[in-house]
Formats: structure tokens, sequence, C-alpha cells
């Protein structure tokens, strides 16, 4: 159960067009912005931070999508992992791929760049944080800086959305759900519920 319902959508009317936009792209509203639209510049802010991180820059979607799942999965929140696999199956992630990212490195559906990218994203995510010279070193073989400030702004993205989402025990919509159970499978997506 949620420590705080998540607002109806039209409680905040200035946030139309993105909540259109979430409807359209993913199929609903996360509960997550509903919840924290209580403050509207938090939210607003949070809202433009995720689109700049995700959906700009040169590092491919669907990478950004499978490093911020990896990094849910690391952290455990259950809420976020529904969500990015909703997302990499959005931007096109195989099932399979999907499946597969925590066995990335003995998996052939991933290259080495995303090898190098999925390790970062464990390593970052865990307390205290693994990440090492040797992660970045890996990565600068196939990224460039600007792209590496991309995943490690996706990483802690994370951060922020694992630990809102746990710590706010945020409820799970149904569609992001369906998805994690045909894709990932293990049932049990709600916050502040690991596994």
């Amino acid at each position: 159960m949620p420590h705080l319902s998540p607002l109806p959508r039209d409680a905040v009317p200035q946030f139309k067009e993105r909540f259109e936009h979430y409807e359209n792209t993913r199929g609903f509203i996360p509960n997550s912005i509903l919840t924290m639209s209580r403050r509207p510049a938090i939210a607003a802010a949070f809202m433009q931070l995720n689109k700049v991180v995700l959906y700009e820059g040169t590092v491919d979607e669907e990478l950004k999508m499978l490093v911020s799942l990896i990094a849910s999965q690391a952290a455990g929140c259950r809420y976020c992992q529904a969500h990015m696999a909703n997302l990499a199956s959005i931007y096109k992630a195989s099932d399979k791929k999907i499946a597969a990212v925590w066995e990335y490195d003995s998996s052939d559906l991933f290259s080495a760049a995303e090898c190098a990218a999925l390790r970062l994203a464990v390593n970052a995510s865990l307390i205290p944080n693994q990440a090492t010279q040797e992660d970045f070193d890996e990565l600068a073989k196939y990224f460039d800086e600007g792209q590496i400030v991309e995943l490690v702004a996706t990483i802690a993205l994370f951060g922020y959305l694992n630990r809102w989402n746990d710590t706010m025990a945020t409820e799970l919509e149904e569609h992001p759900s369906r998805v994690a159970d045909r894709t990932i499978g293990t049932g049990g997506w709600q916050a502040g519920k690991h596994g």
C-alpha cells in the first residue's frame, strides 16, 4: 500500500501536455509522478531531467532503458524494474534481451559496448558504489566523454527513482506489471518489496 496516494491528473492541469505524452508513449501516467505532483516544482524539474537524460543525446535509447533496468535490479526497486522492462520493450529491446539483462556478461545478446555500460550500471548502483577506473576504461573503448556522462546520468536518475518509489511504496500501474511479468517474469512488482 502506498504511503501517499497519487493525485488525480486534473489536480495538476499544468502537466496536461506531459501527461498526454506519457499516455501516448507508455500507455499510462506514472503514479510516481502523480504522487510527486503534490509539489509541482519538484515534479516539473524531475520530468524535465528525465526527458533530457533518457531521450536526448547520442546514446541509443534502448541501451539507456536497459541501463535503467539493470540499475533498478541492482538497487532492488521492483516498481522501477517493471517500468523499465516496459520502456525497454517500447524502445525495441526484445523480450529475450530484457529477460537476460542480468546475464549480460555471459549472453551473446549483448555487444561489448552494451556489456561495458551494463557493468557500470550494476557497479554504480550498489551501495557502497563499486564503480572502478576499469569500468570507465572499458566504457571509453566504446563511448565518448559526453556519452559517458549520459550513461552516468541515466544511472543517477534511477538512483533517485529507486529511492523515491521504494520509500513511497508507489503503487505499480497495471500495464508495466503485465510487461514485466511477460519479460522478466518473477512477479511481485510493488515498490517497497524487494526480490
